[in-house]
């Protein structure tokens, strides 16, 4: 019934119709929603806890009312009474449908755990970070010469470091006179020195204090939150760990947040409030994982695109949606951890926003410049940062160009009618035989592929839930290479292609990678929408990156690096038949991995590299792709798999790709026959 409310799960895309007064566990369930329970929904396990979003939701269509849910019950009354729930949560075992409703899964409700995939790159790092731990002897106190104790603490570290200027704040100076007694007035203090040499104490230990310092590198994207705890002292990253963005229940891409901050009043403080919450509970989790005290985490260095940026400073991101897309601040920022409410840090930790290079090509992009260095380049270098919003820069030592493309949340398994977020379970490699058509995968959890055996008992526990970003481009590039899928994106029927895997749905055809209902598994297919939505993102890729081409007015890249939490996880060959990338030698496609939180990692460990950025991105030209018309030409032709008119000899030289058509009608969408050579 058309009527019934729609309920639609982020951050897993999933929606559908259920009558009034179903509860919003049974919703979950009958979607395949990766939601918890194990007390069969009495309320007792709270396993299940989602948070309700209420206003408007451009992205999914529907504006949702505050009676969306049914009122809270009892149930929930006494649990939050003896245990308690967080603001704005709810027990989905509870909580009944009454009206069109986005809901959030929270990570620790999910059975399936996110596989936060940007972990830290081995990396040479010359040492040398803002804050350092420094040990002085200070002067007593004497009548005949009356002067304060901070003072004589600076008259020491200006003697026996050569640090003037010193600046502290107020809760320090109240601990230091007894630190300095404790001491018999030899003292440990921790110095945080900006890059414009503006020295400030963060902490004091009496004596020599033998502890470590400590420093979080965050790359705050808009899907996930990747952090590595990084030792001060030699730049080890003791833990890497990260988490969904919150934010991704008020939209999945940048421009559907900055319309929830437009249509909603408040609602940039409330993302400002999720962000803020979810980085707390980050650093609270690593500083754990990796047996560290949290207090002992005196700085942490952002990066970021500009609306992630804006929300995290508490900006209204609204001016970001709009030409001329002006930043309220490009430039770097040094700020206190409490100002951006961080508190589960040292009280006076330090905080670094590395800047931002345009309005749509943030500090994230910057980072990766950092990294990767392209304007030391000799050879012309395009690098790609892969995300719901793709960050690209390409150049060499005499000129570097960047912009950023919306490619949207495709690519990472939104969108797509069984995709996910990369979790145990996930399909993320694909092979398929051109003769049989017949597939083979893997799955996230086990590194058997699914033909080997003993497959079925490796993924007992995890099952096979859905298909993650890797295994998105992996399959659509797989049905190109087998002749499943044409040139234009369209799939063949049983009869065309050769197979039954060709499922007819509607006028258009499916293929079905994967069908485990006989064992009550989810059917897995790829159909024509999944791949219309990854040529819509692949497209806005290569048009991005062509569009920097035509700027220097070239047609070929020496190398392509990608990066990103997909970098290490692309398979070059199969970016090169889909066409997300410009045609170059395979051999000459590598991974950066995580690059952006590579550069946060070196601007963390050393000081002199952040005005080294500071200085690079006013040299960056920027292109604006939301404005060039050109962008538009680049991306119709880059529909085509791998391109309509671009020729990529490189890909060429190594394969074939099959030449069939299955539109015969105009339009595609009811198939055709094989198109006949001569």
């Amino acid at each position: 019934m058309t009527d019934d409310p729609l309920v639609i799960f982020t951050p897993s895309g999933k929606r559908g119709r259920f009558a009034p007064g179903t509860p919003v566990l049974t919703a979950a369930r009958q979607l395949g929603v990766d939601l918890d329970s194990v007390c069969g929904g009495r309320g007792i396990c709270s396993k299940c806890q989602i948070t309700p979003g209420y206003g408007e939701f451009p992205k999914h269509g529907v504006t949702v009312s505050e009676g969306a849910l049914s009122e809270w019950n009892e149930v929930e009354a006494r649990y939050d009474r003896i245990r308690g729930l967080k603001e704005g949560r709810r027990l989905g075992c509870q909580a009944k449908v009454c009206g069109d409703v986005v809901i959030d899964v929270p990570p620790e409700s999910q059975v399936h755990r996110q596989v936060i995939r940007k972990s830290a790159t081995v990396r040479d790092i010359t040492m040398d970070p803002a804050t350092h731990a420094y040990y002085v002897e200070v002067v007593e106190p004497d009548m005949h010469e009356p002067s304060g104790d901070f003072q004589r603490l600076c008259d020491a570290l200006r003697d026996q470091w050569q640090i003037e200027g010193l600046e502290a704040d107020a809760s320090l100076l109240g601990k230091l006179q007894p630190v300095l007694r404790k001491g018999e007035w030899k003292v440990t203090v921790a110095i945080h020195r900006d890059h414009r040499n503006k020295p400030r104490v963060i902490d004091i230990w009496p004596g020599f204090w033998e502890g470590r310092l400590y420093g979080l590198a965050i790359d705050l994207g808009s899907t996930t939150i990747a952090a590595h705890l990084c030792d001060l002292r030699n730049g080890n990253v003791l833990a890497s760990s990260g988490l969904m963005n919150p934010q991704i229940r008020f939209g999945e891409d940048l421009m559907s947040r900055v319309s929830y901050a437009m249509m909603n009043p408040g609602g940039d403080r409330e993302m400002t409030n999720a962000v803020r919450t979810a980085i707390n509970g980050l650093a609270q989790a690593i500083a754990t994982e990796a047996h560290v005290d949290p207090g002992q985490i005196v700085e942490t260095v952002f990066v970021c695109n500009p609306v992630m940026h804006h929300l995290l400073l508490g900006i209204d991101p609204v001016e970001l949606g709009q030409a001329p897309f002006a930043l309220a601040t490009s430039e770097s920022l040094s700020l206190a951890a409490r100002d951006l409410d961080l508190t589960a840090i040292h009280r006076n930790a330090r905080v670094y926003v590395l800047p931002c290079i345009a309005g749509h090509v943030g500090a994230d992009c910057a980072a990766v410049a950092l990294s990767e260095e392209p304007n030391k380049s000799e050879d012309m270098v395009l690098i790609v940062d892969v995300g719901t919003n793709a960050e690209i820069l390409l150049g060499n030592k005499d000129r570097v160009l960047a912009c950023s493309s919306p490619t949207g949340p495709a690519f990472e398994g939104a969108q797509i009618s069984a995709g996910q977020r990369a979790a145990p379970g996930a399909i993320e490699r694909v092979e398929i035989d051109p003769a049989t058509k017949e597939p083979r995968f893997r799955v996230i959890g086990c590194d058997l592929w699914s033909t080997d055996e003993g497959f079925a008992e490796a993924t007992a526990q995890t099952g096979i839930t859905g298909i993650c970003g890797s295994g998105i481009i992996e399959v659509v590039a797989e049905m190109r290479m087998a002749g499943i899928l044409d040139a234009g994106g369209l799939i063949g029927s049983a009869e065309q292609v050769g197979t039954a895997r060709c499922v007819a749905t509607g006028r258009t055809n499916a293929y079905v990678l994967h069908d485990g209902t006989a064992a009550g598994g989810p059917l897995i297919t790829v159909t024509q929408g999944d791949i219309r939505a990854i040529q819509l993102a692949k497209s806005a890729l290569y048009a991005g990156a062509r569009l920097l081409m035509d700027e220097l007015n070239i047609d070929n890249v020496d190398r392509v690096v990608l990066a990103g939490a997909f970098g290490a996880h692309i398979s070059p060959k199969h970016a090169m038949v889909l066409g997300m990338i410009p045609d170059c030698p395979l051999d000459k496609v590598t991974s950066a991995g995580n690059a952006a939180g590579t550069g946060a990692r070196i601007a963390l460990s050393n000081i002199a590299s952040r005005a080294a950025i500071e200085e690079e991105v006013g040299r960056i030209y920027k292109v604006e792709t939301a404005i060039e018309p050109r962008f538009q030409e680049h991306f119709v032709a880059a529909n085509a798999i791998p391109h309509a008119t671009a020729p990529f000899p490189e890909l060429a030289a190594i394969m074939t790709l099959p030449d069939v058509s299955f539109n015969t009608a105009g339009s595609g969408a009811e198939g055709g026959r094989r198109r006949r050579k001569g």
